[in-house]
């Protein structure tokens, strides 16, 4: 059953399991004002705890931007305190993305830009059509980027490239993006959200719990040192052994035949 639920900038679709996010603001590119910002952090915040939601896609509205950016009309008055909450409120709402312990894939449908690039670098993995460009051109503007875009594409791209893009502000198209790990794969505009929702019901049917401990074990590991990641694994292996679908999981592949898994 499909369940639809507009806020005044998003739309989500909830179907399957998969929660579909489009950010809705074609008339401005979907640019990321004040208020979407807030709606995407309390969207996220709501599929923490929705156990219908399994997956979830953030896309854009149209066929011409994922997202451009934020709204620079909210910017460009700031002065340097308020400046510095307008970012922290930001990157509030990207960790809600990152910090799901859901898998999230960006459908990255044209350009995404600025703000929008740092949403699809908050998600697990992105997809893009062919007409897809990507970048952080903040230092066009005199600004840099501040909802987390120098601190998770060094982290995805390595830090010269992350230098290069931010210092020089260009974008990079599609294949490109996919040639240096910005993105995961490049599929035609009319092929991207089938391939999405592919990528995301191949996840849905392995063990959930594995597949959260894994991606947790993922996430923290990048945040501390190499020992420390390897003692996070460590322990999220301990608790994925805890579980029914474990024993399920090990006893089908020794009887030659599919688990069952319960998910638990």
């Amino acid at each position: 059953m499909e369940e639809i639920v507009e806020y005044n900038n998003l739309i989500i679709e909830k179907t399957e399991g998969i929660a579909i996010v489009t950010i809705n603001r074609p008339k401005v590119l979907n640019a990321l004002n004040i208020e979407t910002i807030s709606e995407i952090r309390q969207a996220f915040f709501s599929f923490r705890d929705d156990d219908s939601v399994k997956a979830v896609i953030v896309t854009g509205a149209g066929e011409k931007a994922f997202c451009a950016g934020a709204d620079i009309d909210e910017i460009k008055d700031l002065n340097s305190l308020k400046a510095m909450d307008f970012a922290h409120n930001g990157q509030c709402a990207m960790n809600s993305i990152d910090k799901l312990k859901k898998p999230v894939i960006a459908a990255v449908n044209g350009f995404a830009l600025g703000g929008g690039c740092e949403v699809s670098l908050a998600c697990h993995m992105r997809i893009a059509s062919k007409n897809a460009k990507m970048g952080l051109p903040e230092v066009s503007l005199g600004l840099i980027p501040g909802y987390g875009g120098t601190q998770r594409l060094a982290r995805l791209v390595g830090k010269g490239k992350a230098i290069e893009l931010v210092l020089s502000g260009k974008m990079v198209d599609a294949e490109e993006a996919c040639k240096i790990g910005l993105i995961n794969s490049v599929v035609e505009q009319e092929d991207l959200m089938e391939a999405a929702k592919k990528l995301a019901k191949s996840i849905m049917k392995q063990g959930p719990v594995a597949t959260r401990l894994a991606l947790e074990s993922i996430s923290r590991g990048l945040e501390v040192t190499l020992d420390q990641g390897l003692a996070i694994e460590a322990k999220m292996f301990g608790l994925v052994c805890g579980t029914e679908d474990k024993i399920e999981g090990t006893t089908a592949f020794l009887e030659k035949r599919k688990p069952e898994l319960k998910n638990q």
